[in-house]
């Protein structure tokens, strides 16, 4: 028996030693021998789901950078003035620090408000709360369902467009959010102060006085949405204009 670890065979000399037993080392064969096949086996398993899990990410990476074999000018220089449009729209929501007024100004408030109201409607049947949160949390699902859709053409670019709509939904929300506590602002149809939304719902959790807080952390978050739609947009064209026609 020559010793899997240090390499020593047994001589007649090593004969009053028990046969399992290295008299070198002093290691058990058979105990040595299994820690090391499962710490094999072990090894194995992660490699494979690390290979696993870049391939998952490549997968994900082709999709979100998807570009067309070839690409004409026109439609180029469509999308490049569609974002410079959504860059300038994006710096004008920055400028209004989430004000209500020039926030509700927006036409895109007028968009999201009838997503808004049939949210409630849609998740009603999961009780009281949800049917509050519904409102808000559908108006910020509709872009991000779109979203999926145009990543499964696929069309990269409109996604962005998408992801971009859906950071305006924050913004859209953040003084809302923080009107929670005092409830202040107008409702549709001269609805009271106990129609207010998240006036509610941050009472149900007990944290109405963080309603500032949590409508800036709204606003930042789309606006960080909105600037991570640009420069995902503003990518891909660079990666088209390699491949025109």
């Amino acid at each position: 028996m020559i010793c899997p670890k240090c390499g020593h065979q047994r001589t007649p000399a090593d004969q009053h030693l028990p046969d399992g037993i290295c008299p070198a080392c002093g290691i058990a064969y058979a105990k040595f021998i299994a820690a090391r096949d499962a710490l094999g086996t072990t090894s194995a398993a992660t490699r494979l789901q690390s290979e696993e899990v870049l391939s998952r990410t490549e997968s994900l990476l082709r999709i979100l950078f998807y570009t067309p074999e070839r690409v004409d000018a026109i439609t180029l220089g469509a999308r490049a003035l569609t974002l410079l449009a959504f860059g300038v729209w994006t710096f004008r929501f920055m400028a209004t620090g989430g004000d209500w007024t020039a926030i509700s100004q927006s036409f895109l408030h007028s968009v999201n408000l009838p997503f808004h109201e049939f949210g409630h409607l849609l998740f009603s049947p999961l009780g009281r709360f949800m049917t509050i949160l519904g409102g808000s949390l559908f108006q910020v699902l509709v872009p991000l369902i779109v979203l999926i859709a145009f990543l499964r053409r696929p069309d990269p670019f409109a996604a962005a467009i998408m992801l971009w709509w859906a950071g305006q939904n924050f913004v859209d929300l953040s003084p809302y959010i923080s009107d929670g506590e005092y409830r202040g602002l107008p409702l549709i149809m001269g609805l009271g102060e106990d129609s207010h939304d998240w006036g509610n719902l941050l009472t149900m959790m007990g944290i109405v006085d963080q309603a500032y807080r949590l409508g800036r952390l709204s606003f930042y978050l789309g606006i960080g949405l909105m600037l991570l739609a640009l420069g995902w947009g503003g990518w891909l064209l660079w990666l088209q204009k390699q491949r025109l026609s």
